[in-house]
């Protein structure tokens, strides 16, 4: 059983202000209580936010050497506790145990990395003629982050902040925040000083609505649902701060008629169900050529019910989701799916066979969906897919495109057809043909999906102010 009834905050674990207000965390394979946290309230974020604006002065000041050492201490570190931070998501959102070792922490260490590798070459200053044109620390961040890639959001909003010289508040999620913890701890002890890095535990409409309206905070980079996304814009709205947001998604996977259909449907089918098919850039929506729906669909009936589901701690391909919250409006959502007519090929309503506790879900596979049903529109959150036929291309572009989101797309076939094809979708990233990560490619969307960019080197932007110091060179000088 874990606890964590403390916050870090100015380079210490403290008390809660008012008191502990303890948070079961439940493990969602038992449905039982694997821990207990304090949840913070608006004076602890006050307190967090005011130790951030103190650290704030000095840290921006610091060098470039000295904030890759920082970084490098703190990659050392998290090397320590990486299996630590593996078996914390494990426990506390269900992400199967070989999930959570081989990507969920490994991204941690790979956003660092890349921090460190974007800071050796980062131009913060350029002369434009007599004009100094500088890039400077944007101040005090307040970070809220989200259950489902845990420790990739907070390392991905983390290392940048700090490369870039600013200081910060992390509000992680109550549902899964012992990752969290043992990053806190990582930075303690690679040296962070103190007042640079905060966490306080909490919920949304409490310490993420204080950090969000806060005068000190400086700027909010927010990651969840574009509902919670839009609360985060209007708390920060009479502060004027900046707000960055990666929100929801419905994101399109177009099967041109050119693809191997087996690779196409059985990766795409794998592809959006990893993760229990919670990640907000999942590949949701399957368009297949109208003729050929029915053989996509045999195939993806096979893909789907070969992903085992089961205890996080073996060999399952899939673990539970993560929460009773999130079942329930899982099953509603299959069940909405089947009542609008959509063709159920495989999985349906309930849990799989043998599965009577935890928050398991059978592997679901609609065709024949029309994007106008509930389950072509609606970010379901869990391993069901809406396989939507197409007569032309134009039909599918179009298709693909009506949708209040734009964070990812896919595209399947011949690469010249496939490149044009991603030109025509409304969406930040374009995966064609089943391409791994690039972490100094920019991630976030387009639409009700957010605004700004996460990863590599357009991380850095979203940290900073650009300013312009004119006749900082005489005319002479500069010729």
């Amino acid at each position: 059983m874990r606890e964590k009834l403390q916050f870090y905050i100015d380079g210490a674990w403290v008390d809660p202000a008012g008191g502990v207000n303890a948070l079961d965390v439940i493990n969602p394979a038992t449905e039982k209580p694997m821990g207990r946290i304090a949840m913070g309230s608006a004076a602890d974020a006050d307190r967090a936010v005011r130790a951030a604006a103190a650290a704030f002065p000095a840290f921006s000041a610091t060098s470039v050497k000295d904030r890759l050492d920082l970084l490098g201490a703190i990659a050392s570190e998290y090397q320590k506790r990486y299996a630590d931070i593996a078996a914390a998501i494990t426990e506390e959102m269900g992400a199967p145990a070989w999930l959570a070792t081989q990507a969920q922490a490994a991204l941690g260490i790979a956003h660092l990395q890349t921090a460190m590798g974007v800071l050796q070459h980062y131009k913060f200053s350029e002369l434009r003629g007599t004009t100094m044109i500088s890039k400077e620390p944007i101040g005090v961040c307040a970070f809220i982050t989200p259950w489902n890639w845990p420790i990739n959001q907070i390392a991905c909003k983390v290392a940048p902040a700090l490369a870039t010289g600013c200081t910060m508040v992390l509000k992680p999620s109550e549902i899964a925040p012992f990752n969290a913890i043992i990053w806190a701890e990582i930075l303690h002890a690679a040296g962070v000083p103190k007042g640079v890095f905060n966490l306080v535990n909490g919920d949304g409409p409490t310490v993420g609505a204080a950090l969000s309206a806060h005068p000190l905070v400086d700027m909010v980079s927010f990651t969840g649902s574009t509902r919670a996304g839009v609360e985060v814009a209007k708390n920060a709205a009479p502060t004027v701060k900046r707000v960055h947001q990666e929100l929801g998604g419905k994101s399109p996977n177009i099967v041109l008629d050119s693809a191997d259909l087996e690779a196409a449907v059985g990766g795409g089918v794998k592809s959006m169900m990893m993760n229990s098919g919670q990640s907000c850039n999942a590949p949701t929506r399957m368009f297949v050529p109208a003729a050929k729906m029915d053989a996509a669909a045999e195939i993806a009936r096979a893909a789907a019910e070969s992903m085992a589901v089961g205890d996080p701690n073996g060999n399952a391909a899939l673990g539970p989701v993560v929460s009773e919250t999130q079942y329930n409006k899982i099953q509603g959502l299959i069940e909405k799916g089947i009542a609008e007519g959509a063709t159920l090929v495989t999985g349906g309503p309930g849990r799989p066979a043998g599965l009577d506790t935890g928050y398991y879900v059978r592997p679901t596979v609609f065709a024949n969906v029309r994007n106008d049903m509930t389950i072509a529109r609606e970010e379901i959150f869990g391993p069901v897919l809406a396989m939507l036929p197409y007569n032309s291309l134009d039909d599918a572009v179009t298709a693909a495109n009506d949708t209040p989101y734009g964070l990812a797309a896919y595209v399947q076939g011949a690469p010249d057809e496939a490149r044009a094809v991603a030109a025509r979708l409304r969406a930040g990233q374009v995966n064609i043909n089943g391409a791994g990560p690039d972490f100094m490619a920019p991630f976030g969307g387009y639409k009700q999906s957010g605004n700004g960019r996460e990863w590599g080197d357009h991380a850095f932007a979203e940290f900073l102010e650009v300013k312009a110091t004119l006749g900082y060179e005489t005319a002479a000088a500069a010729e």
